[in-house]
């Protein structure tokens, strides 16, 4: 599934072609995706303009002028492309090359005013789009207690302290806990816990102190966590079976994995170690069992 940066590298393909424009028309191919479309989907955003795109977690969020807000997620296999109609400016045309998609999984399109065609794609169909008032959006089914965002300045080594504070389960599943971390998954949670030379065994009260201090441990996580995600962005996301950005580009960010993916590979650090596969509450974890303790 795609994680933050995928997320939030789609968000940055899909700001140009939906802030400031109207929706023209909206098309649904299909009653549902992962669950049916709200009643009135299409009408509802017929002339609705786009204030503002916004991420949160792994979810793309488009302030609409009504007070509403247009819910996105891309499940396991939903990406968008940007298509520029005839007539459309030069900030559409030149920036949009999209890598063609089987059409028969086209389930959305939008047609925008400034010419562009944005089209969602799915062959899976567990993406997910919805229709919420603004004021309800963090007590609704989607966001409530939801935890922190990792690149907000409220992440930091006492916050990440407090929430692992007395619990014994596993490092890694509390990173990947959406209720702790708000987009942090598989992937960047494994490269995470390498850049800072922890186990994903080790108990995740242990980066508390008794006091409920954060340990030395637990601000060299929060600043990996930071640093493997902004260069994940940077990058365009990782690319390993599904995610594509909105040009029709492929992220890039999949060849610069240190653990993830590369069981039976020497760890990058040429300790001696090779990296060790292993599964935790039905998910691959990779890690190197040398330099991580």
């Amino acid at each position: 599934m795609p994680e933050l940066p995928e997320a939030e590298t789609v968000r940055r393909g899909l700001a140009p072609a939906m802030e400031g424009a109207r929706f023209v028309t909206v098309e649904t191919r299909r009653a549902d995706l992962r669950v049916p479309f709200p009643r009135g989907f299409a009408r509802r955003l017929a002339g609705r303009t786009v204030r503002h795109l916004r991420r949160r977690a792994k979810y793309l969020l488009a302030e609409l002028d009504d007070g509403n807000v247009l819910l996105m997620h891309l499940g396991m296999s939903g990406s968008f492309r940007v298509e520029a109609e005839e007539g459309a400016g030069p900030a559409i045309g030149r920036r949009y090359r999209a890598r063609p998609r089987h059409a028969a999984h086209d389930h959305v399109v939008f047609r925008m005013s400034n010419g562009a065609r944005i089209v969602y794609n799915d062959p899976r169909r567990f993406g997910l789009m919805d229709i919420v008032p603004r004021e309800k959006l963090d007590t609704s089914r989607h966001f409530h207690g939801m935890g922190v965002e990792p690149l907000d300045k409220a992440f930091t080594a006492a916050a990440l302290a407090r929430m692992l504070a007395g619990r014994k389960a596993p490092l890694k599943a509390s990173l990947v806990d959406q209720r702790l971390i708000a987009g942090l998954g598989n992937i960047y949670a494994c490269e995470a816990l390498w850049r800072a030379r922890l186990s994903p065994k080790r108990r995740s009260g242990t980066l508390a102190g008794r006091n409920g201090a954060p340990t030395r441990q637990a601000a060299a996580l929060v600043a990996a966590i930071r640093a493997v995600l902004k260069e994940a962005i940077a990058a365009g996301g990782s690319s390993l079976r599904d995610h594509m950005r909105t040009d029709g580009e492929l992220g890039d960010f999949q060849h610069r994995f240190s653990v993830y993916d590369r069981e039976g590979a020497p760890c990058p650090r040429r300790d001696g170690g090779t990296v060790r596969r292993i599964v935790q509450s039905g998910r691959a974890t990779f890690y190197c069992p040398v330099c991580q303790e």
